[in-house]
C-alpha cells in the first residue's frame, strides 16, 4: 500500500484530506464543482495515515449532503477493474463507511449502491455490516441468494461460510437468513461449526504450562521470535509468576546478555519487578535497542523521570522515550526540557512525526504557553487528525485565542473528540457557533460525548 500524497494545507483539497472544519467551510463558499471534485478525490482515494483509527467518513457524508453530491464517483470507484484484484478494506472502506452515513441520512441511491455492492463487490462484508445498521429486513432478505452464493457446497466452501458467520461485525442478516426454510439449515450448521472451532482453539492452548520455570519461559518467548511473533510482553508477565528469588541472577544475566527474546523478557520483568533500582535502568541505557525502549516506556516511577531527564537529549530512540515520559510525568520543572524536545522534534521530523503525540499531549498538561505556536504550526499542518485534535487540546489550556480561533473551526472537524472540545470552548460570539452547536444537538449521527458538550453550552429549548 503506499502512502497517501497529501497536498499543501492551504488548498481545499488539502484540507479535506486532513478533515478539517476549515475544509467544510471552505468547500461550503467555494465553487460546486471544484468543491465535489476535491470531495469525490478524498473519498475515492483514502488519504488518511491511519485508516483503521482516523474517521473521515461522517465529515465526509456530511459535505455530500451539504452539497447535495451525487454518488458518481463513488459508484466508478466501487464497481472498477481495480475491485476485480484488489479485495482489501483500504480501497473501499471509506466510500463504504460514507454510503452508510448517508444511508442513515435518507439517501435512497447511497443505499442501493451498498445492496449493489454487497451482492457483487469482493468488500462485500464490509457493505453487508453497514446494510446490517441501515436497511429494513426485506432489504436483508434480498442479499441472502447472491452473499450465499460465494461459498460453494463443498468442504471448503462451507469452512468459509462458517468462518464469515462467526467473523461477522454485524449478525443481523445472518440471523434473518438463518430464519428462511431456504437457507436456515445451512446456516445454523454453519453458526454451530464456528462456535466449535472457536471451542476447540481454546481447548487447545500454545502458550505457558503449569509447572513452568524461568528458562521454559525464556525458551517460549525465543521460539515465539523465531515464529515472527513478539512474545516478551506476555512472557514477562509470565515470569513474574514463575520466578523465585532464587532465580533473580538468572534474569540479571539475561537481561545484559541473553539472547534477544531472553533480554527482552528480562527487561520487561524488571522494570515492573524492581522499578526503582538503578541497576535495571543502567541495562537499559547499555542495550539502548529497541526492546530496551520498550521496556523503557513501561516505567514511570520517579527514578526513571530523574533518568529521563538525563537521557532526553539523546538523539535516539531511548532520547525520544525520555521526552516521552517528561511529558507524561515531570513537573514544571521541566517544561523547558518538553518545550524543547517539541521545538527539535518538529524541526527535524516535521508535523506528523510520530513521538510529537506524546509532546504535544505533555504541553497540554504542563500549560506550556510558549508551545502555543508551535502547536499552531502542527494543528495547521499535520496530515493525521488525532494528532490534530491533540494539538486542539492542548491549544486550549495554552492559547488564550483559541476560543475565538480554531475551536470554530473544530466545530466542523472530522474526530468527535476534537468537536467535543470546541463545542466546550468554541465562543458563542461568533456568529457561525449557535446554529452548528444546534445542529449538532440535532444529528442523530453525532456521538453522545459531543452532544453531552453542546448541552452543556445551550439552553434544551435554543437545541430544538
Amino acid at each position: 500500500m503506499f502512502e497517501p500524497v497529501i497536498a499543501p494545507s492551504g488548498t481545499l483539497l488539502g484540507l479535506l484530506q486532513r478533515g478539517r472544519g476549515d475544509g467544510t467551510l471552505h468547500a461550503l463558499a467555494a465553487p460546486r464543482a471544484e468543491a465535489l471534485a476535491a470531495l469525490n478525490q478524498c473519498v475515492v482515494s483514502d488519504p488518511r495515515q491511519d485508516w483503521q483509527v482516523e474517521n473521515r467518513s461522517l465529515y465526509y457524508a456530511r459535505l455530500y449532503l451539504d452539497l447535495d453530491g451525487p454518488l458518481g464517483a463513488i459508484e466508478s470507484h466501487l464497481f472498477s477493474a481495480d475491485d476485480l484484484v484488489d479485495d482489501t478494506d483500504h480501497r473501499t472502506g471509506l466510500a463504504l463507511s460514507v454510503l452508510g452515513h448517508l444511508a442513515s441520512y435518507g439517501r435512497d441511491d447511497a443505499l442501493m449502491l451498498l445492496r449493489r455492492y454487497a451482492a457483487s463487490g469482493a468488500n462485500w462484508a464490509w457493505a453487508l455490516d453497514e446494510l446490517a445498521l441501515r436497511d429494513d429486513d426485506e432489504g436483508l432478505r434480498g442479499l441472502a441468494a447472491p452473499v450465499l452464493a460465494r461459498f460453494p457446497a463443498d468442504a471448503e466452501g462451507e469452512a468459509r461460510l462458517a468462518a464469515a458467520v462467526r467473523d461477522a461485525y454485524e449478525p443481523r442478516p445472518w440471523c434473518l437468513w438463518e430464519e428462511s426454510p431456504e437457507y436456515g439449515d445451512r446456516l445454523r450448521a454453519a453458526r454451530q461449526q464456528g462456535s466449535f472451532d472457536r471451542w476447540q482453539r481454546q481447548l487447545t492452548p500454545n502458550g505457558p504450562r503449569p509447572g513452568w520455570g524461568v528458562q521454559a519461559v525464556f525458551d517460549w518467548a525465543a521460539d515465539g521470535l523465531r515464529r515472527g511473533t513478539p512474545l516478551h510482553v506476555p512472557a514477562a508477565r509470565c515470569l513474574a509468576a514463575v520466578a523465585a528469588p532464587e532465580d533473580r541472577s538468572a534474569i540479571l544475566a539475561a537481561a545484559g546478555a541473553g539472547g534477544e527474546a531472553a533480554r527482552a523478557t528480562a527487561l520487561h520483568h524488571l522494570v515492573l519487578a524492581e522499578p526503582e533500582n538503578p541497576a535495571v535502568l543502567d541495562l537499559i541505557e547499555a542495550a539502548g535497542d529497541e526492546p530496551a525502549v520498550a521496556a523503557y516506556e513501561r516505567m514511570c516511577g520517579p527514578a526513571a523521570v530523574d533518568r529521563a531527564r538525563q537521557w532526553i537529549h539523546r538523539p535516539d530512540a531511548l532520547g525520544a522515550a525520555a521526552a516521552a515520559l517528561l511529558a507524561a510525568r515531570g513537573g514544571m520543572e521541566d517544561t523547558g526540557l518538553v518545550l524543547g524536545a517539541l521545538r527539535s522534534t518538529v524541526r527535524g521530523s516535521g508535523p506528523d512525526a510520530q513521538r510529537l503525540f506524546a509532546l504535544v499531549d505533555g504541553a497540554g498538561r504542563l500549560s506550556i504557553s510558549c508551545a502555543a505556536p508551535v502547536l499552531r504550526h502542527i494543528y495547521r499542518e499535520t496530515a493525521s487528525s488525532h494528532l490534530r485534535g491533540r494539538a486542539a487540546r492542548a491549544l486550549a489550556s495554552t492559547d488564550p485565542s483559541f476560543a475565538a480561533g480554531f475551536a470554530v473551526e473544530c466545530l466542523w472537524d472530522c474526530e468527535e473528540t476534537t468537536r467535543e472540545v470546541a463545542a466546550r470552548h468554541a465562543e458563542t460570539a461568533d456568529a457561525r457557533v449557535a446554529p452548528r452547536l444546534r445542529r449538532l444537538a440535532a444529528d442523530p449521527a453525532e456521538e453522545e460525548d459531543v452532544q453531552s458538550a453542546v448541552r452543556s453550552r445551550i439552553t434544551p429549548e435554543s437545541a430544538v
